[in-house]
Order: C-alpha cells, then sequence, then structure tokens
C-alpha cells in the first residue's frame, strides 16, 4: 500500500509492500497518484519505503511480467513517468529518504526527487541492463543531469550498483548518515525545508526569468512570517 502521513505541513508518502521488497506493481501506481493528490498542498513532501531492506526495489517482475506487447510495456512506461515527472515538479522540495536499497526503477524514483539523504548501509543502482531493459521512467535523464552524461551512461550502461558513500562522492545522493541516526536525520531535515521560501527557491531554480525571481522576492517580503520573523530579529538587537 502507499500511504500519506502528515507532520503539520510536511506530508510522507511511503510505499510499503514488504512482500515484493516495496516493488512499484500497477495497483502501485495507481495509489501513487491518489497519494500525491493527497499530499498536495505540503510545504514539504518526503518519500519513503516501508522498513528498512528497501526505498523500491524497482518494477513488481512477477506483476509486470504479464505485460507482453510493445502497446502495453510503452504504457507502463508511460504511466510510471507520469507519476516520477509529478514528483519532480511538486512545488514544494521533495526528499527521497532511502532507508533501503533503491535498485533500477527505485533509483528513477528517487532522483526525481529534489534531494536524496540515505542510510550508510544502502546501495543505489540504475541496473535495468540486468534484464536486458534500459531506464523508462525519466531516470536515465534525470541521472544525467545529476552526475553529467558520460557518467550516467557509464553507469546506467553497465548496471553498476553503488554504495551510499559512492553515490554521495558523485553527487548522486545529497546526504549519507548513520543508520541509527537515519529516520531522525530525514525527518529534520524535511522539517527545516518545510516553509515557503523553500517552496520559492525550488520554483526559482527551475528556471525563473529574473523578473519572477524578484517578484517571488516581493511577495515573501511583504508576507506576515517575514515581518514576524524581522520584528524578532531587530527587537532581540535592542
Amino acid at each position: 500500500m502507499v500511504d500519506v502521513e502528515w507532520s503539520g505541513s510536511l506530508a510522507v508518502l511511503t510505499i510499503d509492500r514488504p512482500h515484493a521488497r516495496n516493488a512499484i506493481a500497477m495497483s502501485t501506481m495507481r495509489e501513487l497518484e491518489g497519494a500525491l493528490d493527497a499530499a498536495a498542498g505540503a510545504a514539504a513532501l518526503v518519500i519513503r519505503g516501508g522498513g528498512d531492506r528497501a526505498f523500491v526495489s524497482g518494477g513488481d517482475l512477477k506483476e509486470l511480467a504479464a505485460l507482453r506487447t510493445l502497446e502495453e510495456a510503452a504504457g507502463m512506461a508511460r504511466r510510471m513517468r507520469t507519476i516520477c515527472d509529478r514528483i519532480a515538479a511538486f512545488p514544494a522540495p521533495v526528499i527521497a529518504a532511502l532507508n533501503g536499497h533503491a535498485l533500477g526503477g527505485g533509483a528513477e524514483v528517487a532522483v526525481a526527487a529534489d534531494i536524496r539523504v540515505a542510510a550508510d548501509d544502502v546501495k543505489i543502482g540504475f541496473n535495468q541492463v540486468s534484464l536486458a531493459i534500459m531506464p523508462a521512467w525519466g531516470g536515465a535523464e534525470r541521472l544525467a543531469a545529476l552526475v553529467g552524461r558520460s557518467e550516467a551512461l557509464l553507469l546506467a550502461g553497465s548496471g553498476t550498483v553503488l554504495s551510499a558513500a559512492e553515490a554521495h562522492r558523485i553527487g548522486l545522493i545529497n546526504r549519507v548518515v548513520p543508520r541509527a541516526e537515519f529516520d531522525h536525520e530525514w525527518r529534520s531535515l524535511a522539517q527545516s525545508l518545510a516553509n515557503r521560501p523553500a517552496g520559492a527557491i525550488k520554483q526559482v531554480l527551475g528556471g525563473a526569468t529574473p523578473e519572477q525571481a524578484i517578484a517571488a522576492f516581493a511577495e515573501l517580503w511583504v508576507s506576515d512570517e517575514h515581518w514576524a520573523a524581522a520584528d524578532k530579529v531587530m527587537n532581540k538587537a535592542k
């Protein structure tokens, strides 16, 4: 199942399919679509897997093996790519909390997020080539944007699986934390990003014009939140 939990303005989306290591089936796609609808309006969104063994282990081969025609394969890829595109376009910051391994399609879900935080014993890899296929959910393009075209081709073309430390070194993972501190760290980071300015910064980084960036700043400047914070600073300085 896919569940959405709220903590103030922070939404936490959990893919919890322990029998399949949180793999994505067609029914999971439907639940993800509903969960993203339910998370609308969140100031930040976390995506995580249930348990501590897998973030998402890819597509659920036992179920997806029923897709045998070109049209069926394309339809499945198109639907899940649309979901990953929705994650990437979510108005607020999105954090992938890699509680377990992110392999194949799981790595594609991870790179659709803005930020990736991983426990130190996690592995990540675009290893679809081991099944004689390729990333189809937008992951190859997003991987190239993160690590460069050559490195993306090397990783996805060879199916290399990286440790969290190796992925951090090349910029694929943003933060690596000890397993014992993982839950506290991702939640603390997500709460720090669950604010209006972080959402505005995401929109500006997405390709805003200078005037759009200035307009976003001006809207924040005149907000009640800004003046409440500014008053605290000015009163403290007296």
